[in-house]
């Protein structure tokens, strides 16, 4: 099979995601459940919308891993002791690196070529977390000697952002830690000296920890508090081994192997055009072990066509409280 991160045009991505689908059915045994369940005749598909998408919740309740792989490794969503909390296994970490690289570097550029700062915990703290894994490959690639975290140390932080010169450098963080950090900067009357040089890169995270706010809300205070226009995002869970990124305005943009549908609200098996909004499905190539087709909890609309580009509106009210704004509970 052509390897997910060669794929060049739409159809060597629905030859790659009709071969993976197959291949999910015969050997994830709660993915094969789940297809036979909706009485699907498997070799019968031939194109993407007919390729039944797992629930994201099945994480929470199961093991979704091929039959012919054992693994210690896996991703835990983020939550406290009370929640019910997904766990994606990892059978192969050299994909989800490789994708993360990649990903990167088509979006930003070089990891090589970035400082890494993090409004996170860090590694050591959460390890089980995609997020942190992420974060942490990219600052290993970097190698840079001022990379670090700095979840609530926020005067050296300020600092080090002051400090460093002629260098390009990436601030991530979960959104309300963003906001936590600007607050401090307010209150402490502190300007920013070298903001031409920052990228910030906001990773959601607000329910349960701040006011909510709309996407565009939050990018204006960002803009306005780093003073710098550069405030993306990236979009990710860790029922996913791919990510996409948004250069600004809640545009985001999918790698070669990720795409994304927008079901229908009340009938999950039928899809809305692109500018209507439902609920996001995503084919995510990279999870070849796990399950590449995703019906998740969040609520967007395309706004192109070819599935790549979309805005990320919400979630779907019923679902659980998730995600990055508990990464640090």
């Amino acid at each position: 099979m052509k390897s997910i991160f060669d794929i060049k045009t739409e159809q060597e991505f629905l030859d790659v995601a009709l071969t993976t689908f197959r291949y999910q059915y015969r050997n994830i045994e709660v993915y094969k459940k789940f297809v036979d369940y909706l009485n699907i005749d498997v070799e019968a598909v031939r194109s993407i919308e007919k390729i039944p998408f797992l629930p994201i919740e099945m994480f929470k309740n199961h093991q979704i891993l091929d039959k012919n792989i054992s693994t210690d490794l896996y991703f835990q969503s983020s939550g406290t002791t009370q929640m019910n909390l997904s766990k994606h296994y990892i059978a192969n970490e050299n994909i989800y690196q490789e994708s993360i690289y990649k990903s990167f570097e088509l979006f930003i550029g070089k990891p090589e070529d970035y400082i890494f700062l993090g409004l996170l915990p860090s590694y050591l703290e959460k390890q089980n977390s995609s997020l942190i894994y992420m974060v942490d490959y990219l600052m290993k690639k970097s190698d840079k000697p001022e990379n670090g975290y700095f979840l609530y140390n926020h005067e050296d932080l300020f600092k080090l952002l002051n400090e460093i010169k002629g260098q390009k450098v990436i601030l991530f963080g979960v959104s309300f830690a963003l906001l936590d950090f600007l607050d401090f900067c307010d209150s402490n009357s502190l300007v920013f000296q070298n903001s031409d040089a920052l990228t910030v890169i906001e990773t959601g995270g607000m329910k349960g920890r701040k006011e909510e706010m709309t996407k565009d809300e939050l990018l204006k205070i960002l803009q306005k508090g780093f003073q710098t226009e550069k405030i993306y995002s990236e979009y990710s869970m860790t029922e996913l081994l791919s990510q996409a990124y948004s250069l600004g305005e809640n545009t985001y943009e999918c790698p070669e192997w990720m795409r994304v549908l927008v079901r229908n609200v009340e009938d999950p098996l039928s899809y809305e055009t692109a500018g209507k909004t439902g609920a996001i499905n995503i084919i995510d190539l990279a999870n070849i072990h796990s399950c590449s087709f995703i019906a998740t909890q969040d609520l967007g609309k395309l706004l192109t066509e070819d599935e790549k580009k979309f805005q990320v509106l919400g979630r779907i009210d019923h679902s659980d409280i998730r995600g990055c704004s508990l990464l640090v509970s």
